[in-house]
């Protein structure tokens, strides 16, 4: 059984998932209360589906980009239980759990997650073998930067507001946006991508791993 924790913004998810079936999923967006929220949420979702801790196997956590305290909290909460447990760690990029639920209906996949004073935290994606694949770019714009930057019909998802959404039709053609709920980062598509990387013992060293963060002017690791 594992258990996927994801705070990389006001969006918080959790899920338990063993690799044949979502056990249980819960999602809310959160005013910054991720401290007061999560433990709570997670003895709940243990409690709801009647899983007793000890048979936690894994913890994936969601890396960001996303909010600083946030990430923060998400990730000391996995670690803390994760060494409570003896068990693994897997961290995931926030990026790769929207890229994951998208079909791959355009040939390029632009992941977005708010950044805060009207910028956006964006991840490109190549569709290969059916799936999206990052390409390594990583990139800090403005709403302006990013509504003007596509040349060619790209799929769009993630944190896209109302101010965001109203952007598009009006000014890029070519950004073919995902529906609300196809722009979730469901928790269950974390513990999906986490499980497959505990199943082939590719976790991470638990003093090493930290969130992903995205300051303007500073590319993002990738």
């Amino acid at each position: 059984m594992l258990l996927a924790i994801d705070t990389s913004t006001r969006m918080v998810g959790i899920a338990l998932y063993d690799g044949a079936s979502v056990i249980g999923e819960m999602a809310w967006v959160s005013r910054s209360y991720h401290t007061v929220e999560l433990a709570p949420a997670v003895l709940d979702l243990l409690s709801k589906t009647k899983t007793n801790r000890q048979n936690l196997q894994a913890v994936g956590v969601a890396l960001g980009p996303g909010s600083f305290t946030a990430l923060r909290i998400g990730l000391a909460f996995a670690k803390g239980l994760a060494l409570s447990l003896h068990i693994p760690v897997i961290g995931v990029p926030s990026f790769d759990v929207l890229a994951a639920a998208q079909p791959v209906i355009e040939s390029e996949f632009a992941a977005v997650i708010e950044a805060g004073r009207k910028r956006m935290a964006v991840g490109w994606y190549q569709a290969e073998d059916g799936k999206y694949q990052s390409t390594g770019r990583l990139e800090n714009l403005t709403i302006d930067e990013f509504v003007a930057i596509f040349d060619q019909p790209t799929r769009v998802g993630g944190e896209l507001n109302t101010d965001l959404r109203g952007r598009f039709p009006l000014e890029n053609e070519n950004a073919r946006l995902a529906s609300p709920a196809q722009s979730m980062r469901r928790p269950a598509i974390l513990a999906e991508l986490a499980w497959g990387r505990f199943q082939s013992a590719a976790v991470d060293d638990l003093a090493m791993l930290s969130p992903i963060y995205l300051h303007h002017g500073e590319p993002l690791p990738g």
